[in-house]
């Protein structure tokens, strides 16, 4: 039976899957974007334009399918983050806070 819309088969797993480089990826950069499709268009009847928008045209129904075919279109993409990186950020930011707070109390 043919549909006129198209279905979650439509982008292919596979190929979303080649996009992300992982099934957990795949998931949660696609649920993370379906959340973000419901709050946008949750807020249109409201008239404030918090969220962003779809970045795709789509005849899909569900926030999802939206979801996934923006990945497929690469219109969003999942970002590594190197947890040495953050730790080493975090350090800085500490040291230059505490560096801060010493200057502050000297001028005192």
């Amino acid at each position: 039976m043919a549909h006129g819309y198209d279905t979650m088969m439509n982008p292919s797993i596979e190929d979303l899957l080649e996009k992300t480089g992982s099934k957990f990826r795949l998931v949660s950069l696609s649920a993370m974007r379906s959340r973000e499709i419901t709050s946008y268009l949750g807020q249109l009847s409201q008239g404030v334009g918090v969220a962003v928008p779809p970045q795709v045209t789509s005849t899909a129904a569900k926030p999802l399918s939206i979801a996934f075919e923006e990945v497929s279109a690469e219109k969003i993409t999942s970002v590594e983050i190197d947890p040495e990186a953050e730790a080493a950020a975090a350090a800085l930011a500490a040291a230059e806070a505490e560096a801060a707070a010493e200057l502050g109390d000297d001028s005192a």
